[in-house]
């Protein structure tokens, strides 16, 4: 019979990059109390990294020695495995849309779950929880882009929006104008206002 560290390792090596672990995953193999201190050794043995309390993935290693895995593979399978909705904060999607040159210093997502830090080494990722309509069109462009408009706000939402009628698709421009009313209402007029001169 396998030692419980060599199963939970095995189990871990088995994962795509970014592939998460909890130890309640282990239960049918030993007591709580032994899978905690089995994911505790290989921690401190730097066979695990602990991302946040009850959470572990595998450091990848390459020619040029072990990294902890990218930040947003890690970000999707915590998603997954908790069923919480997770998007790019809405700097990240302005940037990535095409809608301001700014990167923002520290790496955020927003989530339906709480608020919480993901420690990878030195980094620091941040989990911020948002409201419903700010998630509820998903993580597509979509979504993207009611994160960026929040993020933007008010005032140049106007622009923002000329810009994004241009550069999505008319599907994801589609489900935007369609989700009006879930949004806040400063949002929805502006989208109907763009809507009307598109």
């Amino acid at each position: 019979m396998k030692l419980l560290p060599e199963s939970i390792l095995q189990h871990a090596q088995s994962l795509a990059e970014g592939g998460v672990l909890s130890p309640k995953e282990f239960l049918h193999l030993a007591s709580r109390a032994a899978v905690d201190q089995a994911l505790s050794r290989l921690t401190k043995e730097g066979k695990l990294l602990r991302v946040v309390r009850g959470t572990y993935v595998t450091p990848v290693s390459s020619r040029f020695g072990t990294r902890a895995p990218a930040p947003e593979k890690v970000v999707q399978a915590l998603a997954a495995q908790t069923g919480e909705v997770v998007a790019p904060h809405g700097a990240n999607a302005a940037n990535a849309l095409g809608l301001t040159q700014q990167l923002p210093i520290r790496q955020v997502y927003l989530t339906s779950g709480r608020t919480r830090k993901l420690k990878f080494g030195r980094a620091e990722v941040m989990l911020k929880h948002a409201p419903r309509w700010m998630l509820a069109l998903g993580s597509g462009l979509a979504g993207a882009a009611v994160c960026a408009l929040a993020w933007i706000g008010p005032t140049h939402v106007g622009e923002a929006l000329a810009t994004l009628h241009s550069t999505l698709p008319p599907s994801d421009w589609q489900t935007l104008t369609s989700a009006r009313a879930t949004l806040p209402s400063w949002m929805a007029r502006a989208i109907g206002e763009e809507a009307i001169r598109g």
